[in-house]
């Protein structure tokens, strides 16, 4: 059974709708039933919704990833810190200067040596098994 609406439109949206119904070759009705079915759709809403989910789902093991890597990164810092401060003995006042020479040098080579891994892509957290860490990969058998 079918029952009638009137409605009235904006012009410009009437002429849009005569437009496309003369292309289609169908009637305005059939072309306006089309639309409001689509509109209403419940298949439409639920496939935003997934598309919604599985974006944060993404965003969530992203984030879970980053909050792991960063936590190495403070952790190896700190020991590194806490290494080199109980190893490395005062200085004498005369050997001030070619400390910091020899330091200099041995910075430019850390950076140079840095650039050429970042460039190689990878990286020393991608070298870390993931037991080591204490924790599951969010990632794992997914691509992000």
């Amino acid at each position: 059974m079918r029952r009638r609406l009137c409605l009235t439109l904006p012009a410009d949206l009437l002429d849009r709708l005569d437009d496309l119904a003369q292309r289609k070759k169908l009637s305005r009705s059939a072309v306006a039933e089309a639309a409001i079915a689509s509109f209403l759709s419940p298949d439409a809403q639920d496939m935003r919704e997934a598309a919604f989910t599985r974006r944060l789902d993404r965003l969530s093991r992203q984030s879970a990833r980053l909050e792991r890597d960063l936590r190495i990164i403070a952790d190896t810092l700190a020991l590194f810190i806490r290494f080199w401060l109980t190893i490395t003995p005062p200085l004498a006042a005369e050997d001030q200067a070619a400390a910091q020479v020899k330091g200099r040098e041995r910075f430019e080579s850390f950076v140079e040596t840095l650039g050429r891994r970042l460039q190689q892509g990878g990286g020393f957290l991608a070298e870390i098994p993931q037991d080591v860490t204490g924790q599951d990969d969010p990632s794992a058998g997914k691509s992000g």
